[in-house]
C-alpha cells in the first residue's frame, strides 16, 4: 500500500525535486562556452523558466494538498419543526398529526434554511482565507524569518515596494541613509550607462519582443520618475549601486542571493511576495525579532 502522502512528505519530494533542478542547472551552466553571449542568454532565459514553471508547480500542489485536508463543521444540524400544539386539545389524548403546514411554520423552516446557507458560506469563506495562497504564502515566510529571529516589516504596495524595502534595510545597517528617489535615481543612471547588460533581458510584454534603444530609455525614465514596480533587473543593479549583496527570501524556493561577490557584512534582506496583493508580486523588509517583555 502506498504512504499516505503528509505534507512533510510533500515538502521532502519538493526539495527532492529543487536539488535535481539545480544540478540541471549546473549542467546547462556548463555547456556554455566561454565568451558566448548569445549562448548565456539562452542558457539564462531557459534557467529561468524552469525555475518559474517548478515553483508554479509546487506552489499549486502544496495549496491543493493544504484545501484537501479542511474540513468543514460547525454547520448546524438540520432544524426539527415539530407541529404545533393545539391549545384546544386535551393533554394525554392521541392526536393525529397534522399534514397541512401552516404559514408560520413556513416561515420559519425558511429562515432556518437561510441561516444554515448563511453559515456555510462564512465557514467556507473562513475555510478560504485560512487556506488562501496569501495567508499559506505569508505564513512561510513568517516561518523561515522567525528560525532566523527575525519578523516581516511590511511596506506599501505602491509600486515603490522594492525601493522602500531596500531603503529600510539601509537604516538598520547603519548605511548611508538613502531615500526612495535616491535609489530609483541611482538605478536609472547605472540602467543607462550599462544598457548593453541589461538590453538583452527587458522585452515587450505585449509582443515579447526585445526592447529597442528608445523603449530601454523610456523603461530607465520610468525607473527614474515613476512609480513602476522594480523586479529581479532592479535587484541586480541595487546590489551594484549599493555594493552590497541582496537576500531575497520566498515561500517556495531557497533563500538566494543577488551579489554575492560583496561584503556579506553589510547584507540586505527582504520577503518576495508572490500573491499578498491582487496587483501582482510584492517586496517587504524585515526586523529583528522583539520579544514582548511580560510585565
Amino acid at each position: 500500500m502506498a504512504e499516505e502522502m503528509t505534507e512533510d512528505s510533500l515538502s521532502l519530494q519538493h526539495k527532492k525535486e529543487r536539488k535535481e533542478l539545480q544540478a540541471q542547472i549546473q549542467t546547462l551552466k556548463k555547456s556554455i562556452s566561454k565568451g558566448d553571449k548569445k549562448k548565456k542568454r539562452e542558457v539564462t532565459e531557459e534557467i529561468m523558466r524552469m525555475e518559474s514553471d517548478l515553483d508554479r508547480r509546487q506552489e499549486e500542489e502544496m495549496m491543493n494538498f493544504r484545501l484537501s485536508q479542511v474540513t468543514v463543521t460547525g454547520l448546524p444540524s438540520e432544524t426539527v419543526i415539530l407541529p404545533e400544539e393545539d391549545d384546544n386539545e386535551e393533554k394525554g389524548e392521541d392526536v393525529e398529526p397534522v399534514q397541512r403546514i401552516s404559514k408560520a411554520q413556513k416561515r420559519r423552516e425558511k429562515k432556518a434554511q437561510a441561516e444554515r446557507e448563511r453559515n456555510e458560506r462564512i465557514i467556507e469563506q473562513e475555510a478560504l482565507n485560512v487556506f488562501g495562497k496569501r495567508n499559506i504564502e505569508t505564513q512561510a515566510i513568517k516561518k523561515m524569518l522567525g528560525e532566523r529571529n527575525l519578523t516581516l516589516y511590511e511596506i506599501p504596495s505602491d509600486g515603490h515596494c522594492l525601493y522602500n524595502a531596500v531603503a529600510h534595510q539601509l537604516k538598520l545597517i547603519d548605511d548611508i541613509p538613502l531615500g526612495l528617489q535616491d535609489l530609483r535615481t541611482k538605478t536609472a543612471v547605472h540602467l543607462r550607462e550599462n544598457m548593453n547588460d541589461f538590453l538583452p533581458f527587458l522585452s515587450n510584454p505585449d509582443s515579447e519582443e526585445l526592447f529597442s534603444p528608445e523603449q530601454y530609455e523610456k523603461y530607465c525614465d520610468n525607473v527614474a520618475t515613476t512609480s513602476a514596480w522594480g523586479g529581479a533587473i532592479e535587484l541586480q543593479v541595487l546590489s551594484k549601486v549599493l555594493k552590497c549583496p541582496i537576500e531575497v527570501i520566498q515561500a517556495t524556493g531557497v533563500p538566494y542571493i543577488v551579489g554575492s561577490e560583496f561584503e556579506t557584512s553589510r547584507k540586505v534582506t527582504v520577503t518576495y511576495h508572490r500573491h499578498m496583493y491582487e496587483l501582482g508580486a510584492h517586496y517587504n523588509s524585515v526586523t529583528k525579532f522583539v520579544k514582548d517583555e511580560e510585565s
